[in-house]
């Protein structure tokens, strides 16, 4: 099926761009100044801990709330005091609103009944989204009757039954278990480059960000820590919360004699040796492939990911080493030293 029969006509115009946008509320800066692009047909993910603002951005850009100050465009055109109806998007939020006394059917189709689109458009579209997402046989059902990673779909298929260019997505597979969030990374994914659609999808998960994103916004404190690819924040942190935020363990930040600043190690660029830094085993974890050995040099713990089942205990002296050419070397202020 082509592109223009799923989304329409808008999808070749696609792009969204943040101008020095900011929220406040008295003294509190939930946005702080910040500018980024999202390219036409872009999986942009806005990751940052609790608090950081990515959720406030998202509101900015659907229009929820408007900024102190700044700039939002959405296809070249400024949205920035327009109606969230205006802007030509969709949203799944968090918690996946559907209407429980609805059908499935019923809930993704009712967004189009409120603006008027005729039945056998409406008939049409939902035939193509229900086909697209695998929901044809759930068509009659009520969402008490759903699985989550069904109501997710439900969900889904009404973002995309608007025909918008531009989806918007806050959090949306944090009330799935593990397996299920894996499963639907995947096809959030897999939906987004077969429709061609902006997205800009907003996640505390570094994993969820890392796996699905063309981009990476990372924010803290209302402001951009690095905007950049996946394999940029992961292999070239910006600073030390970049660098501790991005990799799952997060890379060792050490304070070693003679240096300035901190040393960044990345758990799997360590080895146990017969020389190098000096520590004891606090703790393994045994993970199949690898293990995890959890260590203190000093007061500071340092993670060391080794192949299959490691040999070391807790309470076992050992010593680390690795290869200079693995550092990544921060200054006193977190900043990237050259």
């Amino acid at each position: 099926m082509g592109l223009g029969a799923i989304l329409g006509e808008n999808a070749r115009v696609s792009a969204i761009s943040l101008d020095g946008v900011a929220k406040h509320w008295g003294e509190t800066r939930a946005v702080d100044s910040i500018s980024f692009a999202v390219e036409p047909g872009a999986f942009v993910a806005l990751l940052g801990p609790s608090g950081c603002g990515k959720s406030t951005t998202l509101r900015l850009i659907a229009g929820l709330d408007t900024p102190t100050t700044g700039t939002i465009s959405i296809g070249g055109r400024d949205v920035t005091h327009e109606a969230p109806a205006r802007r030509g998007i969709s949203m799944v939020f968090q918690s996946y609103a559907l209407f429980p006394h609805l059908t499935v059917a019923q809930n993704i189709v009712f967004g189009l009944e409120v603006r008027k689109v005729t039945p056998a458009d409406r008939e049409a579209r939902l035939k193509r989204v229900a086909e697209l997402l695998g929901l044809g046989a759930l068509l009659g059902r009520k969402p008490s009757q759903l699985s989550g990673g069904q109501q997710q779909r439900v969900a889904l298929g009404r973002a995309i039954i608007a025909e918008a260019s531009v989806c918007l997505m806050d959090e949306p597979l944090s009330n799935l278990d593990a397996q299920l969030r894996g499963e639907m990374r995947r096809e959030i994914r897999t939906l987004q480059r077969r429709l061609g659609m902006t997205m800009v999808y907003v996640t505390h998960d570094q994993t969820e960000a890392m796996t699905m994103a063309d981009r990476i916004v990372l924010m803290r404190g209302g402001k951009i820590e690095q905007n950049g690819t996946p394999e940029e924040l992961y292999e070239r942190p910006a600073t030390a919360f970049a660098a501790s935020f991005i990799g799952a363990p997060p890379m060792n930040l050490l304070h070693l004699p003679g240096r300035d600043g901190q040393v960044g190690i990345r758990p799997e660029d360590l080895r146990l040796s017969s020389d190098g830094l000096a520590a004891v085993v606090e703790s393994v974890e045994y993970l199949g492939a690898d293990s995890l050995v959890a260590a203190k040099a000093g007061p500071q713990e340092i993670l060391v990911r080794v192949p299959g089942h490691a040999t070391v205990k807790a309470g076992d002296a050992v010593r680390v080493a690795w290869e200079t050419h693995h550092e990544h070397r921060f200054d006193n202020l977190g900043g990237r030293q050259q």
